[in-house]
């Protein structure tokens, strides 16, 4: 029976979980106590039931209410430890993860990434300026190409063209260095 149903013929399903949760509050603590949930996340989960209980009009035919109410605390605490255990396993591969790229700056790296960066700026350095200027504007500032070819007075298309040029100009400056 549908919750619409229920109300036409005068059942009301909040009373009747408002009864249950009553009267089983305490007992639903306690089982997910004995199965290791702690108090705050146990009260949130009694929570749970007894709103699935309401959005679903469940009890609706049940002969046993007691029964249904805690194989559905049952269903809850299994969706718990699911998402506590994926929780768990992502904050151990992020962990893994940040520790791995902490491990990549060491000093030989740091002087690596020190050099590289110093021939990208001699190569910037070493363009012409509008290639330079329009390159800087694009990738450095984040500007949109109109707005470049606003500022520098040149075509959108002559843009994206220095752009184009710049990027394989510093390929080949840093293909040269390594």
């Amino acid at each position: 029976m549908d919750n619409e149903r229920a109300r036409d013929e005068g059942i009301d399903h909040g009373a009747a979980v408002e009864d249950l949760s009553r009267r089983y509050h305490g007992a639903l603590l306690r089982y997910f106590a004995r199965r290791g949930i702690d108090p705050e996340s146990a009260h949130d989960l009694v929570q749970e039931v007894f709103a699935r209980l309401v959005r679903h009009g469940a009890l609706d035919g049940v002969a046993n209410p007691q029964g249904y109410l805690f194989a559905a605390a049952g269903n809850i605490a299994m969706d718990y430890f699911r998402r506590r255990s994926v929780r768990r396993e992502y904050l151990q591969t992020a962990q893994g993860e940040a520790q791995a790229n902490n491990d990549e700056f060491t000093p030989a790296r740091i002087a690596e990434g020190r050099e590289e960066l110093g021939a990208v700026v001699s190569a910037l350095n070493e363009m012409p300026t509008r290639m330079r200027n329009v390159f800087i504007l694009a990738r450095l500032e984040d500007m949109p190409r109109s707005a470049i070819a606003e500022q520098l007075g040149i075509s959108k298309r002559l843009v994206e063209l220095q752009i184009t040029q710049a990027t394989a100009w510093l390929a080949e400056k840093l293909e040269r260095m390594r």
